[in-house]
């Protein structure tokens, strides 16, 4: 016959207090800005271990979902990582359709891919890269997530810079470390480059003032946790 099982009372009651806390926590809201949103993580991150750190990923990403953010994700590893980090994306075709599709509640998860779509946020000012996944230290980024609103400092990041420099790498490297920046090459396409910056820089920053390439800029910057 049949056994029913016997429930753990203690268990149960631990069941009931996670649900009422995080029932809670989604109704005070979500935070307001990029990089309050990366320093709340982090403080959470701060003694969790490994499995820790992964639920809490998980549960601050549909924490964001549940608080009306949405998201759109072009590319296969774009897909992937959105699945991971918030439940599900809605896949678009391309970039130029993900970038489209930026408004203050859509977020859009983009490969780098082969094409330098990234090079269109030197004329979107009201486009910035606020995340970049993997977005732990020893990752390098493969995806951008853009939105329409601005990321500060959070004590440990990345900046996106584009340059149409023809020099070699190892040469704009060299400059940029001259002025005190250390970068290191994401990816290349379509005349441009795509550099990560360690630390937070400003697009105004005088130490890009004398940055190689006619054509150059900040496109944002991400948290590294």
């Amino acid at each position: 016959m049949l056994e029913e099982p016997e429930l753990d009372a203690e268990r149960l009651a631990l069941d009931r207090t996670l649900i009422e806390a995080l029932a809670a926590r989604i109704a005070a809201g979500p935070h307001s800005r990029a990089d309050a949103r990366a320093l709340a993580l982090r403080e959470a991150l701060r003694d969790a271990d490994p499995l820790q750190a992964q639920f809490l990923r998980t549960v601050y990403g549909r924490m964001e979902v549940a608080g009306g953010r949405r998201f759109v994700a072009s590319g296969p590893l774009s897909a992937v990582l959105a699945a991971d980090r918030w439940g599900a994306a809605t896949p678009v075709a391309d970039a130029e359709t993900a970038l489209g599709r930026v408004d203050p509640s859509v977020f859009a998860l983009i490969d780098l891919g082969d094409r330098p779509w990234w090079g269109r946020l030197l004329a979107r000012p009201d486009l910035r890269v606020i995340e970049a996944l993997p977005d732990d230290r020893a990752g390098v980024p493969r995806a951008l997530l853009i939105a329409c609103e601005p990321s500060g400092p959070t004590g440990d990041d990345r900046t996106f810079w584009v340059t149409d420099s023809a020099l070699p790498d190892a040469r704009i490297r060299a400059d940029l470390s001259a002025s005190g920046l250390a970068a290191t090459l994401l990816t290349s396409a379509g005349g441009l480059k795509l550099y990560a910056i360690a630390g937070y820089v400003q697009p105004e920053d005088g130490r890009l003032h004398q940055a190689p390439g006619a054509l150059s800029g900040v496109i944002g910057s991400a948290p590294v946790y």
